[in-house]
């Protein structure tokens, strides 16, 4: 399956003294550092309008055009993997992506994705990239994510996130009893010594995440979620920055903390509790098609929805229902 990619972008500010294979590697994350330098050397990346070196360093405010061919051939293929579909029209699809789910084909996890899924229900999804996936979910987050299904779409969809003009609200069950809602302004990069972990660290990349109380619990709180920023594992990272971390998240939760005197039931369920309590409940946004804004909001799933109901029993809330 061969596509074509046509980009173009300015160079940040904050990426002074790069060299240009790395600049585009954090500026275009959808395709490898290797392919873009090949096609740096292939002549198909023009930086002010001249031929670069993938080793070129880059000041800020350059312009960069991409105009390359992607054979994306055998690289995915259609798996018959049941979707939730919460919405489509000839634009996009919202799905309700179950946890444990990975988006996309990576190192580890080469087939079974949510791409394979979207390439067997809709054949026609190949000609784009990705298969129209647009954004990300952690394979055990569950919750909406949008896909569009024409270049139009895709770009416009694109251009809403990159302009944080796209919505998302989580909802998440965090180890802690958070007396107020506020905000975590924390640049996320790579962990300096866990490559497979994010962190907060000095010269990330900037990073803004909303939260505010739901439900209070004896040892624990029930937060919804705004992102102003999509950076990996954000939500996750900025909550074990502030020391509440999410019930159950493998990478950034810490050890089991049950309150004192929980019973059976509830230290049962947060045991049992193997992922990150974590869901994307709402998106909303301009619609790309008819420029109407639309959203989409999807409840708790299963198990989090017990994991809430253990703590409420625990905390003598059972009479007092939030609609959880």
């Amino acid at each position: 399956m061969t596509q074509e990619i046509h980009l173009s972008f300015r160079i940040p500010e904050h990426l002074n003294g790069r060299r240009l294979d790395q600049a585009l590697a954090e500026l275009v994350p959808d395709y490898s550092r290797s392919r873009l330098q090949q096609w740096i050397r292939d002549g198909q990346v023009m930086l002010d309008g001249h031929r670069p070196r993938t080793r070129d360093r880059v000041h800020g405010g350059e312009t960069v055009r991409i105009d390359a061919v992607f054979n994306e051939a055998s690289a995915c293929l259609p798996e018959d993997i049941p979707l939730d579909i919460v919405y489509q029209d000839s634009d996009l699809l919202v799905i309700n992506k179950p946890a444990g789910l990975v988006v996309h084909p990576a190192a580890g996890n080469p087939d079974g994705t949510l791409q394979n899924a979207l390439l067997y229900y809709e054949p026609a999804l190949g000609r784009l990239p990705r298969a129209g996936i647009v954004h990300r979910l952690d394979k055990e987050t569950s919750g909406l994510m949008v896909v569009a299904r024409s270049q139009l779409a895709h770009k416009k969809l694109v251009e809403a996130l990159q302009a944080r003009a796209v919505k998302r609200e989580y909802l998440a069950v965090v180890n802690s009893v958070l007396t107020a809602g506020g905000k975590v302004d924390a640049p996320i990069g790579r962990h300096p010594v866990d490559r497979k972990r994010m962190a907060v660290v000095t010269g990330g990349r900037d990073a803004v995440t909303h939260y505010r109380v739901v439900e209070r619990y004896r040892g624990h709180t029930l937060v919804r979620l705004q992102l102003e920023t999509g950076r990996t594992h954000q939500i996750r990272v900025h909550m074990a920055h502030i020391r509440c971390p999410v019930v159950g998240d493998p990478l950034y939760g810490g050890r089991l903390r049950l309150p004192r005197g929980a019973n059976e039931r509830l230290q049962s369920v947060l045991q049992a509790f193997r992922r990150q309590a974590l869901h994307a409940t709402r998106l909303a946004f301009t619609h790309p098609g008819d420029g109407h804004p639309v959203n989409w909001e999807t409840p708790l799933p299963a198990d989090m929805t017990d994991l809430v109901a253990a703590l409420r029993q625990d905390a003598g809330l059972d009479g007092n229902d939030h609609g959880h």
